[in-house]
């Protein structure tokens, strides 16, 4: 019994290794998504190239599910998936704001679009919070407040979450492009009642995305999309990831050496913030296929397990997977010596938000005190940075205790008047007067 039960353990072993060396891509998805993957990218920037309304519980409202043309930080055209939700009944003259929402991380395999669960169109519920009902987060912040207020609001999933291809983790000129087609999205809609005044907010991953898509006024005007003349009138980043913050003084190769060196460091304090820069990695290669290598910066062992990993399980389940595989032996997945540095410093700063061009409108940055997940001096140092070639942003810490997953819940009474305040045309009081202005 003995041996037949040794001989068992050592089979399932070899099952398990086997098993693990073979990488499936595309993880199952709902049919919607299914035929989208197999679509070509083709079409205006915010055209929809396919759409199904869906059910949602906010009253007034009404929902569909999207796939809309996009376009990468090198100017290739995507195809994104996310969620517009609009009020019933006649628009007023004008048209009706657009405010166009930017997740956080959610994880890079295709079955992490939040548009993807069950009843999305409804407001935000967090995985780590009591309240969370789900194994991803997913929702829209203040959606029942706007609908109220009689705007549009949408939400993209970002490239790669449901529409096929390499999802481009925070590349946050990337993931802003989403954002902003998304409102193309909406304005071609003649259900919606969209109007041209638009406001992106986003946090974590999507704060990034907001930043982002601030700088990128000349993609913002560009003309011959799905909706020409959007006018965008603020920004809302909350909690901001801004990889720019690593930049080397120099940008040779002693410098490129620290960069990574010090963003790989800084991001492997433990397994939960190792998955994070893993995903930073991973999306740059899959912005960047022809000048990056996963093999640059992790072992063989590493790049191979890194690619099955998050091509496979959005973000809190690979992480749970590294803990089970590797638990506290992580960091040898990485490189003694990363290589090919210099290119892969360029890439990451290419897709940082541009620190050398203002914003199309004002920016708000909130921020929560206990916020050790994306570090505070990111929206710190952005601020800073664009202040110097006179933008206007401010940054706000919110009040009370608030760690990373708790900053989004107590931002709308900061965000929402905010908003109020620029879709009515009143100038922003000047944010790079003091730290803490509305």
């Amino acid at each position: 019994m003995f041996l037949r039960s040794k001989l068992a353990l050592i089979t399932g072993l070899a099952v398990f290794s086997l098993s693990s060396q073979v990488a499936v891509a595309d993880p199952a998805v709902a049919p919607f998504y299914q035929s989208i993957m197999q679509m070509k990218a083709d079409g205006k920037l915010g055209q929809i190239i396919k759409q199904e309304k869906i059910s949602t519980p906010v009253k007034g409202a009404q929902a569909w599910r999207i796939a809309y043309i996009s376009s990468d930080v090198n100017n290739q055209k995507t195809i994104a998936t996310g969620l517009v939700v609009a009020p019933t009944g006649v628009a007023p003259t004008g048209g009706r704001p657009v405010m166009s929402w930017s997740h956080g991380t959610t994880g890079s395999a295709q079955n992490c679009g939040p548009s993807q669960v069950e009843n999305p169109a409804q407001p935000l519920n967090l995985y780590y919070l009591i309240g969370g009902n789900s194994w991803t987060d997913y929702g829209l912040p203040s959606l029942e407040q706007f609908i109220k207020e009689g705007y549009v609001v949408v939400a993209t999933d970002y490239q790669g979450l449901g529409g096929g291809d390499r999802h481009q983790y925070a590349v946050a000129k990337t993931n802003g492009r989403d954002a902003i087609n998304i409102i193309r999205a909406a304005g071609s809609m003649k259900e919606t009642g969209a109007g041209k005044k638009a406001v992106v907010y986003g946090w974590s991953q999507g704060g990034g995305s907001t930043l982002g898509a601030a700088g990128q006024s000349e993609y913002i005007s560009q003309t011959g999309t799905a909706f020409d003349g959007i006018d965008m009138v603020g920004f809302v980043a909350m909690a901001p990831q801004d990889l720019e913050m690593y930049r080397p003084a120099k940008l040779d190769q002693a410098g490129a050496d620290k960069f990574i060196n010090d963003f790989a460091t800084g991001w492997s304090g433990n397994s939960f913030d190792f998955g994070h820069f893993i995903m930073n990695m991973w999306g740059t290669q899959a912005a960047n296929p022809d000048k990056l290598k996963l093999t640059d910066i992790f072992t063989d062992e590493g790049a191979k397990a890194v690619d099955e990993i998050f091509l496979n399980k959005c973000i809190h389940v690979s992480i749970d997977t590294f803990n089970f595989a590797y638990s506290t032996s992580y960091k040898d997945l990485l490189r003694p010596q990363a290589q090919n540095t210099l290119a892969w410093t360029n890439a990451i700063i290419d897709g940082a938000p541009n620190p050398n061009v203002k914003p199309a409108a004002p920016v708000l940055v909130l921020y929560g005190n206990k916020d050790v997940t994306v570090p505070q001096v990111m929206g710190d140092y952005y601020r800073k940075r664009m202040c110097e070639i006179g933008a206007n942003v401010a940054r706000v810490q919110l009040p009370g205790d608030l760690n990373h997953f708790t900053t989004p819940g107590a931002a709308p009474p900061f965000y929402i008047p905010w908003i109020k305040d620029r879709l009515a045309g009143k100038p922003a009081a000047n944010g790079c007067s003091a730290e803490n202005v509305m």
